[in-house]
């Protein structure tokens, strides 16, 4: 298929190439969450970005065919008094995957490099001690057999301008709008600089770090999911042939009739 044919003539991809090839990577995820829990493998997801960069519809476009036992998402608060006073890194750490599971960390122990910086929650010196230290802990992670995979959103100024602008006036994008997101519109350079050197401090042959431009929604998840796959090698776990068995009669009754005199939901569609 070329891809004039697969655009809108916008160079946006049609929504049902969109959808087809959703469903074709969907497909593959659930062989893999198959082959996890069959190896027992243990695999952490991350996903870290600027404000409205997409994390959150990636997130979903990941989880929304497989079980949520196998795929995990972890979403932290702000750190309470007591997590303030525990090793920064504690309160993630209690969130790893065992054997069999897929943590996926909508962001995570990065916030020290990013929004923790920028907005002034941490000092110059806990983020140059974590920047320093970050690499050696990631060894260990992976060392221990843990599948890193660490998940950069790059949206535009452009692009991001236009998502905050659209949540402002619609009800079921407000609630998206955080504290930390508008004050973000106004250190736009600071977030740059942020990242480029939690880049080049942690973007590590062990534990490296893939971009993802996100501009075009659809065409991000597509190509998030397709990479991921191709991360984790697997195969096909062969499944017994599955017959549903008949109903048994025995003691058969109008189970209708007794549900009689009890409240139910109307049926308004």
């Amino acid at each position: 298929m070329s891809k004039k044919s697969k655009s809108n003539g916008e160079g946006k991809l049609k929504n049902k190439v969109y959808l087809k090839e959703m469903r074709k990577l969907q497909e593959k995820l659930c062989h893999l969450q198959e082959w996890v829990k069959f190896k027992g493998l243990r695999v952490i997801i991350i996903f870290e970005g600027r404000d409205a960069a997409g994390k959150g519809g990636t997130i979903k476009a990941l989880t929304e065919r497989v079980s949520p036992r196998v795929f995990r998402v972890v979403a932290l608060p702000a750190p309470s008094d007591r997590e303030k006073s525990q090793m920064y890194m504690q309160r993630y750490m209690a969130h790893f995957p065992a054997k069999g599971e897929i943590v996926i960390f909508d962001r995570s122990w990065y916030n020290r490099l990013g929004v923790e910086y920028v907005m002034g929650f941490c000092t110059p010196e806990q983020h140059a001690s974590f920047l320093k230290n970050c690499p050696e802990l990631e060894r260990y992670i992976v060392n221990g057999g843990i599948h890193l995979i660490k998940i950069w959103l790059e949206s535009s100024d452009k692009e991001q301008k236009r998502r905050f602008e659209a949540r402002l006036d619609d009800p079921l994008r407000q609630w998206k709008l955080s504290p930390m997101d508008l004050p973000s519109r106004t250190k736009w350079f600071e977030y740059s600089r942020a990242r480029d050197m939690m880049l080049k401090a942690t973007d590590t042959k062990h534990a490296p770090w893939y971009i993802l431009h996100s501009d075009d929604k659809k065409c991000a998840r597509l190509n998030c999911l397709a990479h991921i796959l191709s991360l984790i090698p697997y195969k096909k776990v062969p499944r017994e042939k599955i017959k549903l068995p008949k109903r048994s009669m025995k003691g058969a009754y109008d189970d209708q009739a007794s549900l009689r005199g009890r409240k139910f939901v109307p049926e308004k569609y």
